[in-house]
């Protein structure tokens, strides 16, 4: 199942900063993958969901490490 998300949620991924602009389900026995928008680049990559977090926000309670 493709999800799309609206709004974008902003996500760290080994690859840099990005958007994530979909998720994507193939079911229990798999990783969600994250449809995400790198911010320096551009480029457009599935990434696992074991590798992506999502970055501080004070307002929400998520501090910096």
């Amino acid at each position: 199942m493709l999800t799309q998300l609206n709004p974008s949620i902003p996500m760290d991924t080994p690859k840099g900063r990005g958007l994530a602009l979909a998720v994507i389900d193939y079911g229990q026995e798999h990783n969600l993958l994250w449809v995400v928008t790198l911010d320096t680049s551009g480029e457009i990559w599935c990434v696992p969901n074991r590798d992506v977090r999502v970055p501080p926000n004070w307002s929400a309670g998520r501090q910096p490490e």
